[in-house]
């Protein structure tokens, strides 16, 4: 089965949900309203639908190799690339000062949303590219900035994270990489880098490796980690390509899914040092590195609603193919397709719900990264930073932990048939399983949102999406219609829960760390239902007016009741996680670890 971008629930978003008119407003965006997303977002359905999703399934089959140093990547990504670059899709959201089309991050992030349904592999190459170009733009010097920038923006080199090592895992405290100075102002940088995504791939002429490392004498810990670019191949005064850096694939992993997107042991230094270019400054890398960090998990949690609409798709696909058993209540006099069975109609409005929650509220989330870049007033900036940056744990942690349960239905529609490789659906539950995990697992999320986000200051900014989500109940209420009531009912005890649970976290983080920790990550999953919840609320009120005008009757009913199984049946789970937080501490505590 095909692909096919869902452009009307994107356009919703971005237009009812996000207000993508006003982003247009903010300086800089005056061009990029609604006519602009539509034109931009049907370009992008017809690359990803044309060019990327046809290659989704041989990358799974025929997946990236490695000899002698050397990564083959699966037949046709190299063209696909070379395709992408030129039609400008890399530098979508990047700045027209290095050849970027300085489009908003609404409009980027639902062209990021498609790339990723295509083709979920192909798709982290340009997403940690992406992350590497941010970086360099918030701390690289004019210098750096000129001599990567723009060719990372067309396409023509990329770019990687290089954090993890063999000993650290995601305990960058102990990072070991060395960066010995020299006379000339660079660095020789020596150290091994594992999981390090496109480290090594025949799509582009250069990479540019941002590594972590530490200098001579630095402080222990996180405060002396310090930020290197450190290029494949060495980059002359004109230009153009020299020497070959010491920096050298020395495998490639076999893991359970994104098969094609090669996932590289980095060497470096093995032959006299890799040559290695100083951001910013030293002992400074970590908070630098955390610019790439945060786009890059926000793009992740995109790759969870991206992998979930794939999987929705399919699944639809096949209940409206697959002829099995009469259906319980006889109403066809023979065996009928599974859709006509309620529990395959479950699941697959499980599956339409979650992933079309997690979508509006990713939507909203990027419009107010939007706001906080470019609006002109500076209280507008900090409280739209705020959110997102609340939403961002969620985004990332909600997003991911929802598509293993949506690629997971997606197998258990197809029954028998999904646990066969042929038939695809076993792809995207493989593929999805790694989304909770890299990039900061659902945990380092989770206690982000405990600490950062939530009891650092006293949860106000929890509170105050609190009240604003109180707002859009007393709306509900004004409706009048059943599924509005609904809604409200739901809507309104799990907000309650929310805050209970906010209370909880912001009052007894240092009191009792091992108990709010201990439910860190229900309250990261109930935070994201209730967002996504509270966005499919909106939705909901939105598509009875748009209903009520005549427009486009189908959507729009389909939106309602897509919203209404939303509460019923998702948002309606908050109370009970909220018991396991407040309540249910001790019942971890009681299991002594040697039993454990």
């Amino acid at each position: 089965m095909s692909y096919r971008a869902p452009l009307k629930d994107i356009l919703f978003d971005i237009k009812e949900l996000a207000d993508i008119d006003a982003v247009a407003a903010l300086p800089g965006f005056e061009d990029a309203g609604y006519d602009t997303a539509a034109a931009v977002l049907e370009e992008a359905a017809k690359f990803t639908e044309g060019v990327l999703d046809p290659l989704n399934w041989e990358g799974d089959k025929n997946p990236s190799s490695w000899k002698d140093g050397v990564v083959t990547t699966t037949p046709g990504f190299k063209q696909a690339f070379a395709e992408f670059g030129a039609g400008g899709w890399q530098g979508l959201q990047h700045p027209a000062d290095f050849g970027g089309q300085g489009l908003p991050k609404t409009i980027g992030a639902a062209c990021i949303e498609m790339v990723n349904s295509a083709n979920m592999s192909f798709a982290l190459c340009p997403l940690l590219t992406d992350g590497a170009i941010e970086a360099l733009l918030t701390a690289g010097s004019p210098e750096l900035q000129k001599t990567y920038i723009p060719n990372m923006v067309s396409g023509k080199w990329t770019g990687t994270m290089n954090l993890t090592e063999p000993q650290a895992g995601s305990d960058l405290a102990a990072v070991r990489t060395r960066a010995e100075p020299q006379p000339d102002g660079t660095y020789k940088i020596f150290g091994t880098k594992i999981f390090i995504t496109y480290g090594e791939h025949d799509m582009a002429e250069n990479i540019v490796h941002l590594v972590l490392a530490r200098v001579a004498g630095a402080p222990e810990g996180v405060k002396g980690i310090s930020l290197f670019v450190v290029p494949k191949f060495l980059v002359n005064a004109d230009g153009s390509l020299g020497a070959r850096n010491d920096a050298h694939c020395v495998s490639i992993e076999h893991k359970l899914g994104i098969k094609a997107s090669p996932t590289a042991v980095l060497q470096f230094g093995d032959h006299g040092g890799a040559t290695g270019y100083l951001v910013g400054q030293e002992n400074q890398g970590l908070a630098y590195m955390f610019v790439m960090m945060n786009a890059a998990r926000y793009a992740v949690g995109m790759q969870g609603v991206a992998v979930a609409e794939r999987a929705y798709q399919k699944a639809s696909t096949f209940a409206r193919e697959r002829v099995q058993s009469r259906p319980v209540d006889g109403s066809t006099p023979g065996a009928a397709t599974i859709i006509h069975h309620p529990d395959v109609q479950r699941m697959l409005m499980t599956m339409r719900a979650y992933t079309e929650g997690c979508r509006a509220m990713a939507t909203v989330a990027a419009a107010a990264y939007d706001a906080a870049h470019a609006h002109p007033d500076a209280e507008a900036r900090k409280q739209n930073q705020a959110f997102y940056e609340y939403l961002v744990p969620l985004v990332k942690g909600f997003s991911t932990e929802m598509s293993l349960e949506v690629t997971s239905l997606g197998v258990q529609v197809h029954g028998g048939m999904g646990f066969i490789e042929e038939t695809g659906a076993a792809q995207y539950y493989r593929d999805a399983r790694i989304l909770p995990i890299y990039e900061g697992t659902t945990a380092i999320q989770a206690n982000d949102l405990v600490g950062r986000k939530t009891a650092r200051d006293g949860g106000a900014v929890a509170k105050a999406i609190a009240a604003r989500i109180e707002a859009t109940e007393g709306e509900l209420g004004k409706s009048g219609s059943d599924a509005a009531k609904a809604m409200q009912r739901s809507l309104s005890a799990a907000r309650k829960a929310f805050v209970e649970v906010v209370d909880f976290v912001a009052g007894q983080t240092k009191a009792q760390p091992n108990e709010v920790f201990a439910g860190s990550v229900p309250y990261l999953l109930l935070a994201g239902n209730v967002v996504a919840g509270w966005q499919m609320a909106r939705a909901l009120l939105i598509a009875e007016q748009r209903l009520a005008a005549g427009e486009d009757a189908e959507f729009m009913r389909a939106k309602i009741a897509t919203a209404r199984f939303y509460g019923d049946h998702i948002l309606s789970k908050v109370p009970g996680i909220r018991h396991s937080i407040v309540e249910g501490s001790a019942a971890l505590a009681a299991m002594p670890l040697d039993v454990l």
